[in-house]
């Protein structure tokens, strides 16, 4: 569904994905598993093609989209398992100089999390970690009390921090344990915080979506006593519940890049999350035994949705956020 997007918007969409698919196509996912570090000719040219600085003015060299354009971009970057600090470059750009270009390449942590965890640790030039400070109403949640926060910036060879194993194979943690703090970024900390949230949803949506085509592209294909197992009644329901669960997200995320009110991203974080997990498993379910091997990529898809459901707010902060919202 387009969900009624404006032409831009679809030029904007179907552009990325053009883009994503010359430029970082399924040898180069495969050579990613080994190396997965940023490519920074791959990230210059998403710097020229405007994927940083995409909310950027355009007086100060950006291209003056909005929040819903985004989440288009990153949706696309979800569909592809784009690696990287993506999140981070496209929140980071005018904050850290050349993040908008793509000619460096900045990290962003949780350090109210625990443990913090640094994404691409090796691949960063600078780091920003978001970090808790005094109580007040945190803009956007209706009335919510919450953390305010402070956000400080470091170099990233000022950083130490100790190994750590990610289920992701293209996406290297390392938990940090120490950084230097100077003087605090003139951030809003809450508004970053849910961005990242939403933007990592836009990537659990697109991985979502993917897994649907996935499934139902080998359901037609696939062949058992003398019928495609498409034709089987159990592979029906698994591929319509799939598709079920990645509209209704599609719905949510959508509605929380127009909105932009807390709550409504939790509940896009919380469906996009549950579709990207379910639906990679109901993947590789209609693929049987292959799916968990090189064969298929279907594997790479549920691990990264299990690592993107424990970034920037995990099921159960969402649910108790939003029960608390709840009236009386």
């Amino acid at each position: 569904m387009d969900f009624q997007l404006t032409d831009d918007q679809r030029a904007l969409r179907d552009g990325t994905r053009a883009l994503l698919a010359g430029r970082y196509g399924r040898d180069r996912l495969r050579a990613a598993v080994d190396d997965p570090a940023p490519d920074r000719a791959l990230w210059r040219e998403l710097g020229d093609a405007g994927f940083f600085a995409l909310r950027l003015p355009e007086a100060a060299g950006g291209v003056g989209l909005g929040l819903p354009e985004a989440v288009l971009v990153f949706e696309e970057a979800g569909r592809a398992l784009l690696p990287g600090p993506l999140v981070a470059g496209q929140l980071l750009a005018g904050v850290v100089d050349g993040v908008a270009t793509g000619e460096r390449v900045a990290g962003l942590c949780d350090a109210a999390a625990d443990p913090v965890l640094w994404e691409h640790p090796a691949g960063c030039d600078e780091v920003v970690f978001l970090g808790e400070g005094a109580e007040g109403t945190m803009e956007g949640t209706r009335g919510a009390r919450g953390r305010t926060g402070e956000a400080y910036r470091s170099a990233a060879a000022e950083v130490t921090c100790a190994p750590f194993a990610s289920v992701d194979p293209l996406t290297p943690l390392a938990r940090v344990t120490g950084w230097p703090r100077g003087a605090p970024l003139a951030l809003d900390v809450p508004r970053l915080r849910r961005e990242a949230a939403l933007l990592t949803a836009a990537q659990q949506l697109g991985s979502a979506a993917r897994t649907v085509e996935a499934a139902v592209c080998h359901a037609r294909q696939r062949e058992q006593f003398g019928a495609p197992i498409g034709s089987f009644q159990a592979i029906k329901h698994l591929c319509a519940r799939m598709l079920v669960r990645a509209e209704l997200a599609r719905s949510a995320v959508y509605a929380a890049a127009v909105t932009g009110e807390a709550l409504d991203v939790a509940g896009a974080k919380l469906l996009a999350d549950e579709a990207a997990v379910r639906n990679a498993r109901d993947c590789l379910q209609v693929h049987g035994g292959m799916g968990f091997t090189w064969e298929a990529d279907v594997h790479l898809h549920l691990k990264r949705a299990w690592l993107r459901a424990e970034c920037w707010g995990t099921a159960r902060e969402a649910e108790e956020r939003l029960a608390d919202a709840l009236p009386g």
